[in-house]
């Protein structure tokens, strides 16, 4: 059975990932985690930016509970520990991924939406860690969404389970923007676009330091970022950007 669909149009070096289990609510599956993982491992170099999008009503449910019940340890160690790897994969490789959610995303598919660089959402989604209604706090999607939207914020959605609508959830920080559902793959595609522009050298070194400074004291995060930004300016790309500039005429990089 398919889990998710790699699109086949690579527009200006996006490529779109499609979850494909809208009867399962795209519930994450062990399979299913552990295949966009290998997906996103192994992405050719002609990928500038990924779409991370889903069928039907939800975006995803979170983890499929049907794997949840009655397990031994061992069990739930490699489930949780799978979604770590989806997640911190997520954010290591060197391509922007941007969530495209067009509904639902709960548990483990806010935390999705929240691990992913950036997020566009339809005007009619919804995100919940309603975990706690059913006895399993969702422990894992904290880590996310703390970074995502904050203490106070985060705390309210993990303690209440309640929805949060997309007008807040941008208001938040949880998405970028907002879109009506039927220019949502639209609204998506210009934002993909802006950032598969630019160089693809400069985006994978700028994304790496940003996950690297973002949890270092201040004066760790500017000796860590004067360092990139010095290795950065000794690179092809940015003497080819500079010098573009300069010269008023459109860049021609060359991925070094």
């Amino acid at each position: 059975m398919e889990l998710f669909r790699i699109g086949h149009e690579r527009e200006g070096g996006v490529l779109v990932v499609t979850l494909a289990r809208p009867e399962r609510r795209n519930a994450l599956s062990l399979e299913l985690m552990q295949g966009l993982t290998r997906c996103l491992e192994t992405l050719d170099e002609a990928v500038r930016v990924v779409i991370l999008a889903a069928e039907g009503k939800v975006f995803s449910s979170g983890h499929d509970l049907s794997e949840m019940r009655g397990r031994d340890e061992t069990a739930y160690r490699e489930i949780f520990g799978a979604c770590t790897i989806l997640m911190e994969t997520i954010q290591r490789i060197r391509q922007p991924v941007i969530a495209e959610v067009q509904g639902l995303a709960t548990a483990a598919g806010c935390q999705l939406v929240a691990a992913c660089d950036l997020a566009v959402a339809s005007e009619d989604a919804a995100f919940a860690t309603p975990g706690v209604k059913i006895g399993l706090f969702c422990t894992t999607p904290m880590v996310a969404l703390t970074r995502a939207i904050g203490r106070k914020r985060a705390l309210e959605m993990l303690l209440t389970g309640r929805l949060v609508g997309a007008r807040e959830a941008a208001e938040w920080g949880l998405v970028n923007r907002t879109s009506p559902a039927g220019e949502l793959r639209k609204a998506t595609l210009e934002l993909a676009g802006e950032v598969a522009r630019a160089s693809a050298f400069t985006v994978g070194l700028g994304k790496r330091a940003f996950y690297e400074q973002i949890d270092l004291g201040q004066g760790a995060a500017y000796d860590y970022a004067k360092e990139t930004m010095t290795r950065n300016a000794l690179a092809a790309d940015a003497q080819e950007g500079i010098g573009a500039f300069l010269e008023k005429r459109s860049p021609h990089w060359k991925g070094r």
